[in-house]
């Protein structure tokens, strides 16, 4: 269930965070040097890296429940220990991506 309802959540984040943001960027992109600059002063801040480092964990958790809700459209994974497995490997694997995706950003392999 937990899941479940962290898919619903992290596809509404990404879509109402992830587009403000994308909008953001566009406008300032769009607006001139002056509003470019201060948009990525916001973004390189320490709560932009956090809101970026959160956006990204959304994307890899609404990926990983979605191949999970896959299987289980397909028929299989419905047995109780399986079923528990995935969706401990769900969380396990979305941080696991995050965490390599910015350690690649951060040492400059991305």
């Amino acid at each position: 269930m937990a899941v479940s309802i962290m898919h619903r959540v992290t596809g509404n984040g990404l879509a109402t965070a992830g587009a403000l943001g994308l909008v953001w960027w566009l406008m300032a992109a769009a607006s001139g040097p002056e509003a470019y600059a201060t948009f990525v002063t916001c973004a390189t801040s320490p709560i932009g890296y956090l809101v970026m480092a959160g956006l990204s964990w959304f994307f890899f958790q609404h990926l990983c429940s979605g191949l999970r809700h896959f299987v289980l459209d397909m028929g299989a994974g419905y047995e109780l220990k399986n079923n528990k497995l995935w969706s401990v490997l769900t969380f396990v694997l979305s941080t696991s991506l995050t965490i390599a995706f910015w350690a690649a950003i951060c040492t400059g392999k991305f």
